[in-house]
């Protein structure tokens, strides 16, 4: 009987490594022990939110008793909330951004699939390089849109911008950048984003359809050793910044986020028109109403990025003392590490006899490395340490 989509039954077959491995690690830490298990399978920040998160909660339930106090707002967000967080990403792209070039949206994800709606016809291609994020081609996909990816340069996982440029056709509608990337950590610099965009530039001098340049940017706020994100929409007119407060102030449960286009897009206030219409058609109506309420009034804090980076020195220290090889990762919360022998899978699976879990590379369209989280506490890495070793030198075998 054909209960489901083919399309969904076979991304139900297909089903995201990063979900499967956190549920093998539930199981596994009820028949061994949560004390015994190392999970680095999901990135979920583990680090508290700021302390002010605490006094604006008690604010709103204070207020909640009002009528509507907690009922509908306008579907692109909050005036108030919408205006403080203008001000704050025309700082950071560099942009004149105001209110009304902003929708909040129901986290990153909300914001990536809002706009899709928006712009994807039935067989248009979206661009990214590998490794990705896992649910781009699902994103994708549900709008009739084909995910189209292009390696990206070990060991760094620098971004190739010729290779880019070339795999771009003439159905190609969305480029999509992740900077800070999940899951290799990479950070992209100025020079190599302004070549990105001169070569969009090449192409859509010639295309009655833009390509869009979406960056997608939740983990903007986690970067380390002086590495800082660059803007990205003065980059092109057809620049698009989507972000979410999910990493920056530990909110990934209360899914909030927004998405912003370069001011100087022709026809941008029909994009932002169609993009606060899919917000609602696609039954988000609008961001919740308690985390714009946050993020309005935490719009300048953060959490304590000093916790991560003390984690990821430790995770650093552990693969070494294996003999595995990677990439120091300039920001997200995330390694990707070369697998000892060039199967992931296979590394996986010997992680997970020493009570590892990891994700295996080909889950990001990258085989031959697996992903390891590190919102995780500091001392869990360090007593992983002896496991990773094990795991390694029965790979050498």
């Amino acid at each position: 009987m054909h209960i489901v989509n083919p399309q969904i039954r076979q991304q139900m077959q297909d089903a995201s490594w990063i979900r499967r491995m956190f549920e093998t690690g539930l199981e596994l830490k009820q028949r061994v022990g949560a004390d015994k298990v190392f999970d680095f399978s999901l990135g979920n920040p583990d680090v508290p939110p700021p302390p002010a998160a605490a006094d604006v909660l008690r604010r709103i339930a204070d207020r909640a008793g009002q009528p509507m106090a907690l009922g509908y707002c306008p579907n692109a967000g909050l005036p108030s909330a919408r205006a403080a967080l203008a001000r704050k990403i025309a700082a950071e792209q560099q942009a004149p951004v105001e209110a009304r070039h902003l929708v909040l949206t129901c986290g990153a994800a909300g914001g990536l699939v809002t706009f899709l709606r928006a712009v994807l016809e039935p067989g248009d291609e979206v661009l990214c390089p590998a490794p990705y994020f896992v649910e781009y081609g699902a994103y994708a996909g549900h709008f009739g849109g084909v995910l189209r990816t292009v390696p990206s340069r070990a060991p760094a996982f620098d971004l190739d911008v010729p290779a880019l440029e070339a795999a771009i056709g003439p159905r190609t509608r969305v480029v999509i950048v992740n900077s800070p990337n999940n899951p290799a950590g990479s950070v992209y610099d100025a020079a190599t984003l302004r070549a990105l965009g001169e070569a969009l530039a090449r192409k859509n001098a010639r295309r009655e359809r833009p390509v869009y340049l979406v960056s997608d940017e939740p983990y903007r706020a986690l970067a380390y050793d002086g590495a800082t994100v660059p803007p990205i929409l003065p980059l092109s007119p057809f620049a698009v910044v989507i972000g979410s407060f999910s990493k920056s102030l530990s909110l990934a449960g209360e899914r909030i986020g927004y998405l912003a286009p370069n001011p100087a897009m022709p026809d941008v206030q029909l994009l932002m028109d169609a993009v606060t219409m899919t917000n609602r058609t696609l039954g988000f109506v609008n961001a919740p109403v308690i985390a714009q309420a946050l993020v309005e009034q935490l719009i300048d804090a953060s959490v304590d990025v000093a916790v991560y980076d003390r984690r990821r020195q430790a995770m650093a220290a552990a693969l070494r003392a294996a003999g595995i090889e990677f990439a120091l990762p300039r920001g997200a919360f995330y390694f990707f590490p070369k697998a000892p022998g060039g199967d992931d899978r296979r590394f996986v699976d010997l992680l997970l006899e020493e009570n590892v879990l990891a994700v295996p590379g080909r889950g990001f369209g990258y085989p031959g490395h697996f992903r390891l989280t590190f919102c995780v506490d500091e001392q869990v890495i360090e007593r992983s340490a002896p496991a990773f070793a094990r795991a390694a030198e029965k790979a050498r075998r």
